[in-house]
């Protein structure tokens, strides 16, 4: 009994095995490049104070980062206060030199739930 139950199993794979000897190989073809990505989104205007500000420049408004993380390019830096968390992603311009700056800005509870920017960045600046 165990014989004709391995024989019927095993004609699936051994179809699948004919299959692959056939000796029909697909051509390989190059990856589509994947899609970069365009211009940041625009944040809320009320986070303007913040835009564009440099690394020194969130050290004297906030005070020291509780992470400063570099990417590649990019830098994060985390600010924490008693009621939220902001992170402050800088990057050099695109063109030309100079030094990196605040592109875009996430913000939330210090329990992670959602949080207004501007409400988080106004706290962050009255702790100092």
């Amino acid at each position: 009994m165990n014989a004709v139950r391995l024989a019927k199993s095993s004609v699936p794979f051994s179809a699948l095995l004919l299959a692959a000897c056939s000796g029909t190989v697909p051509t390989a073809r190059p990856a589509a490049p994947l899609p970069v990505p365009g211009r940041v989104p625009e944040q809320p205007a009320n986070l303007a104070p913040i835009r564009g500000l440099t690394a020194p420049q969130l050290l004297a408004r906030f005070g020291q980062p509780r992470l400063d993380v570099t990417e590649g390019k990019g830098r994060k830096l985390q600010f924490v206060g008693p009621i939220c968390v902001l992170d402050a992603y800088l990057y050099p311009p695109e063109h030309g030199n100079g030094a990196p700056a605040v592109t875009w800005v996430d913000a939330r509870q210090r329990n992670g739930s959602p949080l207004d920017q501007a409400s988080c960045v106004a706290a962050l600046g009255k702790r100092k």
